[in-house]
């Protein structure tokens, strides 16, 4: 089972789940798939958090990473 945790930095999610990027691309965060991005600002980045500041709703996020077969943990 592939457990998304939305308390850890998207660098750790992604370094765990490489299929990330082109989901959370899909999803608006285009700026993941820029390597010194995802190195820098993904170091403390969560997913929440770059919800907020792109102005995306967080469920509809969660609900677009639950069809790709993850459970999102809050």
């Amino acid at each position: 089972m592939k457990k998304l945790d939305l308390s850890k930095t998207v660098y750790e999610l992604v370094d765990e789940y490489p299929e990330l990027i082109e989901i959370m691309n899909g999803l608006g965060f285009s700026s993941i798939v820029n390597p010194t991005m995802l190195r820098t600002v993904g170091r403390v980045m969560t997913i929440p958090k770059g919800a907020v500041m792109k102005g995306l709703d967080l469920e509809t996020i969660k609900a677009e990473f639950e069809k790709h077969g993850f459970t999102v943990i809050d």
